[in-house]
């Protein structure tokens, strides 16, 4: 009778170990709490635009992360890690000396990897004092070339990394869909920022010689313009002379610029040429709320082929649906960016801390680059929503395709894809 009792027994506690372990509220491994371990608070900052130009990317970003921060803590409590992340937003309003005013904050509270900032100009103005307290930073969306934001070799931008390519590669998809489109004549309106300036040198220099530049402008970025009357006037005069060259499908206003274009395109007057032509923009302008809302008309006339960088893998997919649902709206490219980046970060101050005890940033970097591929493997037990994440030697992202929206009867529309394998224009129809 005792043995058939202790055969009972024992089969009743494996069966409810069972249970236990199948559970999809509960798991095998005890989190660090149930351990009686202490959990040791890895605090990330993140520097978003959330109030000023960028503002439309910038709470898509902000959404994104709170999943992140989500998913993050739910991993390390199914793995037992004694460790939660908390993270910690600040309103940077795309103002390189605000960005720098909110870093220090963050710093101070004890944050010492930095989702962020946006902007190539804010990454600019931060930069020495991120050497100087030896902070990390991983920008999901700051895309100028280096040596725009201050860098003039590789081991002086050893604590920066950016998961998205600089615009070295957004130009060739600039000048490519030019050319697929057929434009001979275009004219120039640009942010005469970090960003900004990086672009449009980067895009004038494989077009000259190809597509005639009839103006050029300029125009500052803080502030930005309320009256764009004096720009407007200008490129109107261009758009004319090229006009008298060429058809109309021929030419193009190219603008670079963020959400600032929505009252530039407002101020716009119905009968003028700049409506008569179609305008291109860029990933600074890309998905934006405001221009949708507030020149959502004049936008559709001229389409605003805009480019943002593009790769999604099949677990990118189904968090784009999640974002869906919870949010009711589509995450942009640098939303997915950002995912990505907080659990990177995240991965590397966990290993840092097993091992050293303290945060420590060139071992930090160290672990960034060793984490990355395993990452973007699934290794670990999580995969990149953006696919993989290869860094060159100035920890940028190595390369990619990009997305060509624009704007048709009032809302965004995905029209083509440019490969960077083939340097072509996929247009979707």
């Amino acid at each position: 009778m005792k043995q058939i009792m202790a055969i009972l027994i024992i089969g009743l506690l494996v069966g409810v170990a069972g249970c236990i372990g199948s559970s999809s509220s509960s798991s095998s491994v005890q989190s660090a709490k149930e351990k009686g371990q202490s959990v040791q608070v890895i605090k990330l900052g993140a520097l978003l635009d959330l109030s000023g130009p960028l503002a439309s990317d910038g709470k898509k970003i902000q959404n994104a992360l709170k999943l992140a921060q989500e998913d993050i803590n739910a991993y390390f409590q199914k793995k037992g890690e004694p460790f939660e992340v908390q993270i910690l937003f600040e309103d940077t309003r795309t103002d390189p000396k605000v960005a720098l005013e909110k870093l220090q904050t963050l710093d101070a509270q004890g944050a010492k990897i930095i989702i962020g900032p946006t902007s190539s100009g804010e990454l600019k103005n931060m930069k020495s004092y991120v050497n100087a307290h030896k902070l990390i930073v991983i920008s999901e969306a700051s895309t100028a070339p280096p040596k725009f934001i201050g860098f003039a070799k590789p081991e002086d931008k050893k604590y920066v990394f950016r998961f998205v390519p600089t615009d070295f590669f957004q130009s060739k998809a600039i000048a490519a869909e030019l050319e697929s489109k057929g434009i001979k004549g275009v004219v120039i309106i640009y942010r005469g920022d970090a960003w900004g300036k990086g672009l449009h040198d980067a895009t004038v220099e494989k077009i000259k010689g190809s597509i005639e530049i009839a103006e050029d402008i300029s125009y500052p970025s803080n502030p930005e313009p309320t009256d764009w009357s004096p720009y407007i006037s200008k490129a109107e005069q261009g758009v004319e002379s090229l006009l008298s060259k060429y058809s109309p499908e021929q030419v193009a206003v190219w603008v670079v610029g963020f959400d600032e274009i929505a009252t530039l395109l407002s101020q716009v007057s119905d009968d003028s040429p700049l409506l008569k032509v179609k305008w291109f923009g860029s990933d600074g302008d890309v998905l934006s709320d405001k221009i949708v809302e507030e020149a959502g008309d004049k936008a559709s006339k001229v389409v605003l082929y805009s480019t943002q960088f593009y790769a999604q893998s099949e677990e990118g997919k189904k968090f784009i649906q999640r974002y869906k649902e919870k949010f009711g709206i589509e995450p942009s490219e640098y939303a997915l960016i950002a995912y990505d980046a907080a659990w990177v970060a995240a991965l590397a101050e966990a290993e840092v801390l097993k091992e050293k005890g303290s945060f420590d940033a060139d071992l930090v970097a160290q672990k960034i680059k060793e984490i990355l591929p395993k990452y973007s493997s699934g290794e670990l037990g999580v995969s990149s929503v953006t696919g993989k994440i290869e860094l060159d030697e100035w920890n940028d992202r190595a390369s990619g395709d990009y997305a060509i929206w624009g704007i048709v009867d009032g809302k965004w529309k995905l029209l083509g894809i440019w490969k960077s394998s083939t340097g072509k224009v996929e247009w979707s129809s």
